[in-house]
């Protein structure tokens, strides 16, 4: 009985050393040499500084930027999440309708306008960066009047939303979308 305590023990052991020590440093290393950008967390530099991250959503409020999906978590990253209000709930739907009333009148659209779900609802790690090219489009006309652009920069923020446009994964994974961040890191430079 002893024997079979001892062998236990060295195999929890041995099995902790290659599980827990050596497998998270050999996937840490082979990560950082083939994918060095990404490993260290997609960090966005400006000017010098780290600005944030493309992975990881930002609250952007201000008229002169594009808004990123609504979050659960107030865009926190830790934890992230969602309301996890079910499709039943009265909550859920005066929020939405009370994000969609928003959206329209901000953005300068008539009521009826069909808003993207992506402006409605929240994402499910309430951190997501990206937002539909629709959503982006649907944008433009309020940035453009709070920078005071005339129709020249108008056009070209628009070819500037379509240029940021990201394609699904692997060519079918997700759908089109752009990533909010980076966008309005590159409106700034107009």
């Amino acid at each position: 009985m002893l024997s079979n305590i001892l062998i236990s023990v060295r195999m929890l052991i041995v099995l902790t050393f290659l599980t827990g020590v050596l497998y998270p440093v050999f996937v840490t290393g082979v990560g950082t040499a083939i994918f060095p950008y990404q490993a260290k967390g997609s960090l966005v530099i400006n000017n010098s500084k780290i600005v944030g991250s493309e992975l990881i959503g930002q609250k952007f409020q201000a008229n002169k930027y594009f808004w990123s999906r609504p979050s659960g978590s107030d865009y926190v990253a830790n934890p992230s999440g969602s309301s996890n209000l079910g499709p039943t709930s009265e909550d859920l739907k005066k929020a939405m309708l009370d994000r969609k009333k928003d959206f329209t009148s901000k953005n300068y659209l008539p009521e009826d306008t069909k808003v993207p779900e992506d402006m409605l609802f929240a994402s499910g790690s309430g951190v997501d960066p990206h937002i539909s090219l629709d959503s982006a489009l649907l944008q433009v006309k309020r940035i453009a009047k709070e920078r005071a652009f005339d129709s020249i920069k108008s056009d070209k923020l628009i070819d500037l939303v379509k240029k940021f446009e990201e394609k699904p994964q692997v060519g079918v994974l997700g759908e089109n979308r752009v990533n909010v961040v980076m966008l309005n890191l590159e409106i700034d430079k107009i």
